[in-house]
Order: structure tokens, then sequence, then C-alpha cells
């Protein structure tokens, strides 16, 4: 009887668990018995195993053998498990010393023959496999980048299971031909999935990050939207954008992802595991540094935004904008149902998706921008008469936001329609983003000096009971926003986000705190209603 041990990684949605692959091989009629809650493709592994170990030179064990994945109640999914199975069997089967297997994690799908392809969530199955205490990964060549991001792990990309065989078994590692030249790897295709990428607005790579045509300065006027996308970028504030078609709404929410500062060490991985889970990590590219910019039609489902499927949940696009940039253009043309969904991760910073095959924690802290028209027609505005909707219909077009989703939003701003005057101006335009971005990473600098020891980074995040206690506004600062809550106009939330912005426009200014022109500003830009400040934030400094 041989008997034999090696490990690999189970995912959870962006977690993994650490699961030991088991092979027995005793006396009788040759079978093989896959058991530990597989699922289908899983159960197909057998096939794959046997035939990647034949055409790799491989003599398969002609006895009773039983593969067992433990432990047996966490339920295991995809073909990642093949590496390991594979090399499990071949140590019952002596091939390779068991001892030698006992301590790697391989993760890894075969082809039939013998080719390791990559999987999706290498880097989440990498890490989990990092914090259990386990030092050595085989991964796919392909995917070897990918697993080095996690320090202190000795990672071993392969190509082939012939390639992993001689290595373990010390002999000479045998050299595979290259792929034709100029054509695809066809390896690569484990990475992806189909129906994603940029085209559909699910991509993982801000618009404004790589294209040098997309900036600030194109967009002409709108100083009080310039001035809310600025006041988002610095604080994580929420922004909703109202106006006619054509104003400039998508333009704005286009070049926030530039604005915004590139992504700290731990910030980066936790976006590509998410990336790596969803199959939608950039060619080429292991490590997403850049905020990330999600764009999904206004069609999209309610799984398709907080993430879920018909079996396994998959992360939904706002997990895909964590982060980052979640933007929805047309916001009334989405299922409110759907909208409403977002409630609680923009409150929380994570999606809880229950199944009956369990429940998956996907982390959801992102920007949200949204834009509508302010009527069916879109031409609707308080300066002229040109819309004709009744005004029932411009009641039931604005009643698709619900009251507690736009409560939720720190950041209100009309926008308004572009005049010939300003499109014919041949003067220079406004800031371009990589001044707006200079500003935007001072103040973050000095929100992090400030709330340095706490759980929080940026002012959106920070409780309104901290700020009321911890970090004071100057006094009688608050006494016009205490009033508009006495008169209805804020809510209790409300007031908490007026002070959170007020905070962010001290440290978009430079002011120790905010003092009553800071708040002025916050309020107008959450109500809407002119308080008689200046809009550019270079006004005030």
């Amino acid at each position: 009887m041989g008997f034999a041990r090696t490990c690999s990684v189970a995912l959870v949605g962006v977690e993994g668990v650490v699961v030991e692959v088991q092979a027995d091989l005793e006396p009788g009629v040759a079978a093989f018995t896959l058991v530990g809650l597989p699922d289908k493709s899983l159960t197909e592994s057998r096939d794959r195993v046997r035939a990647a170990v034949v055409n790799s030179g491989g003599e398969w064990p002609q006895k009773k053998l039983t593969v067992g994945l433990s432990p047996a109640s966490v339920p295991k999914a995809g073909s990642g498990f093949d590496l390991a199975v594979a090399c499990a069997v071949l140590g019952a089967a002596e091939r390779i010393d068991p001892r030698v297997l006992a301590d790697i994690v391989m993760i890894g799908e075969l082809g039939l023959d013998g080719r390791v392809r990559p999987v999706r969530g290498i880097l989440p199955a990498v890490l989990a496999a990092a914090e259990a205490g386990y030092e050595q990964v085989v991964v796919p060549e392909c995917a070897a980048a990918e697993a080095s991001l996690v320090p202190g792990v000795s990672v071993l990309g392969v190509r082939s299971l012939r390639q992993l065989i001689a290595v373990l078994a010390d002999e000479p590692v045998p050299e595979e031909a290259p792929d034709e030249q100029g054509r695809p790897d066809p390896l690569l295709a484990g990475l992806r999935v189909p129906g994603t990428g940029a085209a559909t607005g699910m991509h993982s790579m801000g618009a404004a990050q790589h294209d040098p045509g997309h900036d600030l300065s194109d967009v002409v006027g709108q100083i009080s939207a310039r001035t809310a996308v600025e006041v988002s970028a610095a604080g994580g504030h929420h922004l909703f954008l109202e106006g006619p078609p054509g104003a400039g709404k998508t333009m704005l929410a286009e070049r926030l992802p530039a604005v915004l500062p590139r992504l700290s060490g731990q910030e980066s991985l936790e976006v590509t595991a998410v990336h790596s889970v969803a199959g939608l990590l950039p060619p080429g590219k292991p490590l997403i540094d850049v905020a990330p910019y999600c764009a999904p039609h206004h069609s999209a489902t309610m799984q398709a935004l907080v993430g879920g499927g018909p079996s396994i949940a998959r992360p939904g696009a706002v997990s895909l904008a964590h982060r980052g940039v979640l933007f929805l253009d047309e916001t009334p043309e989405f299922n409110s149902q759907a909208l409403d969904a977002l409630r609680q991760p923009l409150e929380s910073g994570h999606v809880v998706i229950a199944r009956s095959a369990g429940v998956v924690r996907f982390p959801a802290r992102f920007l949200m921008v949204l834009a509508a028209n302010p009527c069916p027609c879109g031409r609707f505005s308080q300066r002229d008469s040109l819309c004709e909707c009744p005004p029932s219909a411009i009641r039931r077009y604005q009643a698709r936001l619900s009251g507690p989703l736009l409560d939720r939003v720190d950041l209100r701003v009309e926008v308004d329609p572009v005049s010939r005057a300003e499109l014919a101006h041949r003067g220079p335009g406004g800031e371009s983003t990589a001044v707006v971005a200079t500003r935007v990473h001072a103040a973050r600098e000095r929100a992090a000096a400030r709330l340095a020891g706490t759980p929080w980074r940026t002012n959106s995040e920070v409780p309104g009971r901290e700020l009321r206690t911890r970090w004071h506004a100057a006094r009688g600062a608050m006494d016009e926003a205490e009033r508009n809550l006495e008169r209805g106009v804020l809510t209790a939330r409300g007031l908490d986000r007026v002070l959170r912005v007020a905070w962010t426009v001290a440290d978009l200014v430079g002011h120790d705190r905010p003092d009553a022109t800071d708040v002025a500003l916050a309020l107008q830009l959450r109500t809407g209603v002119p308080r008689g400040v200046p809009m550019a934030i270079g006004a005030l400094t």
C-alpha cells in the first residue's frame, strides 16, 4: 500500500483555505475515486490527470486509487487541484519521494498532454498558503510573476508536468518546445473570462491612467463640477453629477481615476486579488498599482453589481472597483433594486453574499460616481423652458434614485450646459490633471498624518461620532450646517457628511481645521444652494 500527500488551495471568494491532497494506493480492481466535496470541474480531473501522467512519460498505477481532499467539509471548485492530485498519485506510486511533497503547495490545471495551465485566483491562493506557514509554492510558469508578489514564499513556475516531476525527483529538467512565434500563448487563456474586459466597462484599469488624451484641462467650464471631482478624490467622497446630455458628466468621471493617488502596497494586493479571482488581470501586468475604474452598463443586474452567480459567487462591479471608481452613467435607468443593494457596501466597505454552498465576502470600498439627466428628455432646467416632460414624468424619473441611497452621497453638483462662448474660448483651459493630482496627494498626506494610529485612511471613512468628539471644526464653523439640520434640509447622517467634506476642503486648502468658509463650501457641494464662497479650490488657497 502506498500513500502520499501534498497541498493545494480552495478559494472561497478572495479568501483561501489550504487543502491537503491525499492519495492512497491499495491492491484491488483498478479504480480512481475522488472524495472531499469536489465540484463537476474537479471531478473531471480524474481523466485529465490520468492522461497528463501517461503523456508525460509516467506509468499510471493499476491499483485501487483513492484521492481525498481534506478538510472534507469545505467545498472545492475549479481545476486548480490537478497538479496537486497528479503529484500525490505519483508520490503514492513512489515515482516521487512522498517526503518531498508534504510541505509544497501546488496550484495549476493540467492539459491532456501534460502542460500546466494557469487558473484564476493565483495571488489570493498563494497569500493563503503564506498565511498558513507554507514557504514553497508550485504554479504555472506564466503565473509565476503574480505568485511572486507574496513576500516570503519560494515560487517555482513550471510549464509541464514532466518538468515538475524532474525537479521533484532531482533529475535533469527537460526542455519544452517553444510555441510558434507570433501566435498568442494558449496557456494564457486560463487567466481570462470570456465576455469581460475593456469593452464591457468591467476592466481593471482606469482609462485616464493610461490614455494621455484624458486630462481635466479638456473639460470646458464646469468649475463647480471640477471642484467636486477634486474634493471627491481627496477625501474619497461619493459624487452625484446631474445635468443635461453633453454637459461633460462622463468626461469628468473618466478623468477621476488619474487624480487619485497610486495604490499602496497593501491596497495593490487587495485589488489584484479581486481581479485575479474575476479573471481580469491585464496581460503582462500581474500587479495593479493604479485605481481601477469600473463602468457597468445600466442594464446590469443586481448580481453583476454586487456579485453572485448560479453556483460559486463571483465578484461584481462594486468589488472590481475596490479602491477605485465605480461610475454609474444614466443612473435612473438602472434597476431600482440593484441600486438599493449598494447601500450596505457603501457603509461597510465589503459585500457578503449568501448562497447554499456557503457565504462569500468580497471587499468593496469604492468611490461611487452617479451621473443622471434631470428628466427623461434631459433638458429640464430652472434657467429655461426647453423641457417638454410633464411634471409627473419628471417626479417619477427623479424618484428612481431612492432617498437613502442619495443620503449616502456626499457631493451633489448640477452640471450646466456648456455655452458657445466657453467652447469658442481659445485661451488657457482649466487646471490640468497633474496640478489637481498634486493638491489631492498633499491633502491625502495631511489626512493620513491626522488619522495615523486609527483604522481609517480617508476622511470619508471616519465615523461621525469620532469627528464630533476627536477632531473639532473651528468655533462657530458648523452653525449654519446645524441650522440646516433643524430645518430638515440635512439629516443627522448628512450633517456628519458635511463635516467630513469640510475636513477634506481644509486639507486641500491647507487649514489646520475647517473654518466657516470650508463648511460653507461643503454645504454648497452637498445641497447645491449657493453660499457665497468661491467654488475653485485654487481661489481658497
